[in-house]
């Protein structure tokens, strides 16, 4: 089982590497998750056991 990377999104590692792989060495979840955080959409604090 892949590790979960956002809790927010429910992104996991193989997730993320999939994305990369896909769009040739870029990962669109990567930028959606910036861009979320940026905009104050994140909730890890909530969602990560360990409030990160």
């Amino acid at each position: 089982m892949s590790q979960l990377i956002c809790y927010c999104y429910n992104y996991t590692e193989d997730d993320i590497r999939e994305d990369v792989h896909r769009n040739r060495g870029r990962s669109l979840l990567l930028e959606r998750i910036t861009t979320e955080k940026q905009r104050g959409n994140c909730r890890c604090t909530l969602l990560h056991p360990e409030s990160r």
